[in-house]
């Protein structure tokens, strides 16, 4: 006798939505959902299998027969299955037995349920995402922090590996207990956001999250979907946002997951040359298929939603725009127009970037990763862009690092590598990433891809990070790397948090407090970032001396930063043209003293009213090695000329 009771938390336009791809809440629908029928309270359950024959729960409850509670199809040929059973309690666990078209039965956990087990059989639990928050004042401000003429430094975060139990290594804390440690230090550190690498359940601790099978879970490896909760409700209440890496590029072929779901290529392209990730061994999503673009987007809306994310950094949407992506020819099919773009993958963005900027406005940001060229990627969609609201800004990252190898005699051939950024740097919103990619699979972490001897080592890291804070666009450092960390970052570990007892780590730490301290203080690092009105180069072209300078300003007139990056290793008496009427003031020294610096101190050696290389005037400033300053335009009117320290 079956023990599924009839029941639907469906409408006729709910389903009409899902069928046409634009229901984007569909987890108040799918899933297990406690409800009551006739007074009795019980688990609605519902799940899409089209091409299946049956559909029936198992779990704990029933010894996992897939004979005893067998869901009823819908009417309305939507594929959708659903009942009621009911006196299940929470916690219990579940899958659903999918019989397919040939007779085989599948054993799947739910698409759409919000805690899985951690183990290799991963059930779905029944559970809840009810929590009661406490960051009211956080959510209805929050656009003044998440827009885009705002101050974004993000600190990724790995919860795994940023520390772990000091008495049991191979313990992972759980969210409440990482909450007490990390928000404190993020504050402290200046961080505005901290994005964390995905949360989402994943069943392979090396995929780092990426593979996940839980798109709606909240990994259980670190607690339940409340403790996640109460790690983002902190960190709200303590004024920084919270950017969750999302993965609708792909998923893993795991048993119990989406993979050949109800025995059909129902969640994945059919067609391997579009469906099968050739890099990741993993499939790729039908983004043709409007079943799925609803479940992909009600994904990102979940998470939005229910978890207060304040932001969606999207992995991998290179590969999720290009046909050929990681194909060799004959690999990979053109489009209608012979050319590589999936215009699938290309229309799905564009959808979920208007759905989600619509349902939140400027509370969010969406941002891409990605490393092509690919046209337009943060325009609006009305005017054909894709829509995000950033995009990592790959080809920076590539050319600074490739600069901060070379040997000194050898950069002025290289020089350019510091400047190319600014020949495209406002075609798109840019986000600079130096990310957990980087110090992974022998690429060695930040400090050792240096040049030098220790010192000089530090030196040019210290100075890599006055360059990628005063560059326009917003910030990304890796955990870590705020503090030189020295070995390659291993996932099954905490960070060596004991380099901390050395004055050469401590002192790179200190820099980065300060450089978030100054980046978000001074107007003219952010409140124009994306604008060509915000940078001016004033030297960009000295090969020989390895000197870069140039201006940084914000709306108001006087509101101007000048920035001066010796990237040789001796110290300089350097000319610089600055416009007539300016004056200016040393605010921020790499090579301080108390950054573990050589301490030699930058000054203002001399100021003319002569003309410098097309400007009015010129100072002459005492330039630290391996270095970065930062001046500020003297605000004071009332300035002499006999404050400058003239030369001897």
């Amino acid at each position: 006798m079956n023990s599924v009771k009839t029941y639907t938390l469906f409408t006729d336009h709910d389903v009409y939505l899902f069928k046409e791809g634009r229901h984007y809440k569909l987890y108040g629908k799918f899933g297990a959902h406690s409800v009551e029928k006739e007074g009795i309270k019980g688990v609605y359950f519902s799940v899409w299998a089209p091409n299946a024959k049956k559909v029936s729960v198992i779990g704990d409850f029933n010894n996992w027969n897939h004979k005893d509670h067998i869901l009823f199809p819908r009417w309305d040929g939507s594929g959708i299955w659903e009942g009621f059973i009911d006196d299940l309690p929470w916690g219990t666990l579940y899958k659903y037995a999918v019989e397919t078209a040939r007779g085989d039965i599948l054993e799947k956990s739910d698409p759409y349920a919000v805690s899985w087990e951690q183990n290799v059989q991963a059930a779905s639990l029944v559970s809840t995402t009810w929590y009661e928050w406490s960051d009211r004042e956080w959510m209805e401000n929050r656009w003044k922090k998440n827009n885009l003429k705002a101050p974004i430094s993000v600190y990724e975060v790995h919860l795994g590996s940023w520390v772990r139990d000091k008495e049991d290594p191979d313990r992972f804390l759980n969210y409440r207990d990482i909450a007490k440690k990390l928000v404190p230090y993020i504050k402290e550190m200046g961080f505005t956001h901290v994005e964390l690498m995905p949360v989402m359940e994943y069943p392979y601790d090396p995929s780092w999250g990426y593979q996940i099978t839980g798109f709606y879970a909240a990994t259980s490896r670190f607690g339940s979907p409340q403790d996640l909760m109460f790690l983002i409700d902190r960190l709200h209440k303590n004024g920084i946002g919270v950017i969750l890496d999302w993965v609708p590029s792909h998923f893993p072929g795991d048993a119990n997951g989406l993979y050949r779901f109800d025995g059909s290529h129902l969640y994945e392209h059919e067609d391997p040359r579009k469906g099968f990730h050739p890099d990741w061994k993993s499939h790729i999503f039908n983004y043709g298929r409007n079943e799925v673009k609803s479940f992909l987007i009600s994904n990102a809306m979940f998470w939005l939603d229910r978890y207060h994310a304040d932001g969606l950094r999207v992995d991998a949407v290179t590969s999720m725009l290009h046909l050929d992506y990681s194909r060799n020819e004959g690999e990979w099919e053109p489009n209608i127009y012979g050319g590589n773009v999936n215009l699938e993958a290309k229309a799905f963005l564009q959808e979920f970037n208007t759905a989600v900027y619509k349902e939140f406005g400027e509370d969010i940001m969406t941002i891409a990763e990605e490393s092509s060229d690919f046209p337009m990627l943060t325009k609006p969609v009305h005017d054909g862009g894709i829509g995000f609201g950033m995009k990592w800004m790959m080809g920076w990252m590539h050319d600074t690092l490739d600069y901060f190898k070379e040997d000194f005699s050898n950069r002025k051939f290289h020089h350019h590598k510091l400047t190319f950024a600014s020949m495209y740097m406002y075609n798109e919103n840019y986000m600079m990433p130096l990310s957990h990619d980087e110090v992974v699979h022998g690429k060695a972490s930040l400090i050792y891809k240096m040049r030098g001897d220790e010192w000089q080592k530090f030196a040019n890291l210290r100075t890599l990070y006055v360059y990628m804070y005063t560059h326009p666009g917003a910030k990304l450092l890796f955990m870590g790397d705020e503090f030189g960390q020295t070995n390659e970052w291993n996932f099954t570990q905490s960070l060596d948090w004991h380099l901390l007892e050395y004055p050469v780590h401590k002192g790179l730490q200190i820099l980065v407090k300060e450089l978030n301290h100054i980046y978000t203080s001074e107007s003219a690092f952010y409140e124009n970032q994306f604008d060509k009105s915000s940078f001016e180069w004033v030297e960009a072209d000295d090969l020989e001396n390895s000197v870069y300078v140039y201006l940084r300003k914000g709306k108001k007139r006087d509101d101007v930063l000048m920035i001066i990056l010796n990237l040789a290793p001796k110290v300089l008496d350097y000319k610089i043209g600055v416009h007539t009427g300016t004056h200016w003031e040393v605010i921020f020294n790499s090579d301080d003293e108390k950054y573990s610096g050589s301490g030699v101190q930058p000054e203002i050696l001399e100021e003319k009213y002569e003309e410098w290389r097309g400007y009015q005037k010129s100072i002459m400033v005492k330039l630290p090695p391996l270095a970065g300053i930062i001046l500020r335009q003297n605000k004071d009117k009332k300035y002499k000329l006999h404050r400058i320290k003239h030369k001897r």
